[in-house]
């Protein structure tokens, strides 16, 4: 399956799951060097990271506790502008070490909010682990410590990313044909 219509818009494949797969594992051996002998709390950003989330924390063998936030910032392919929490952080993350798992940071607004929150929170340290980074559309004043691919300022879904919902569980990601 090569492209596939969503919401009457015809997207093309992009990254296919084997490349997905090594990008994962990658990333996943990166943070066990990186964090070995420390513990991990890895919060999750809902909907969008599930999948990523899923696989990458199969290969995580540091010790290490799982958290969820879900925001919201997308309405259909544009950017609200305003991040909305739609489930918020309740668990205790004073002097941890939080990675937080993202689907795609572009324009970076709802990192930002995610990490004003555990600013005020008094966490040991933060990094971000994102499957995809959208450098051209980023705005923000952090650094991605961790991403799987590069990529410009295409609009995507599958692999847990969507367009109003749709299409999160495809295998593959797919690129919106112009």
């Amino acid at each position: 399956m090569d492209s596939i219509r969503v919401k009457n818009k015809i997207f093309v494949k992009y990254i296919d799951n084997t490349q997905i797969e090594k990008a994962v594992a990658n990333l996943a051996q990166r943070i066990n060097e990186d964090y070995k002998g420390k513990e991990v709390v890895f919060l999750v950003i809902l909907n969008g990271a599930f999948m990523f989330a899923a696989d990458l924390l199969k290969c995580i063998n540091i010790e290490s506790k799982v958290s969820f936030v879900k925001l919201s910032s997308y309405n259909g392919m544009k950017s609200e502008g305003q991040v909305r929490q739609l489930i918020g952080l309740n668990e205790n993350l004073k002097d941890c070490n939080v990675i937080i798992i993202e689907d795609i940071v572009d324009s970076g607004k709802s990192m930002t909010n995610v990490l004003s929150l555990l600013n005020e929170t008094e966490v040991a340290s933060v990094d971000i682990c994102s499957l995809i980074f959208k450098p051209k559309a980023f705005r923000g004043n952090f650094v991605v410590k961790y991403f799987g691919f590069e990529i410009t300022n295409e609009f995507i879904v599958g692999y847990g990313l969507d367009i109003d919902g749709y299409a999160r569980t495809l295998k593959d990601i797919y690129q919106l044909k112009e």
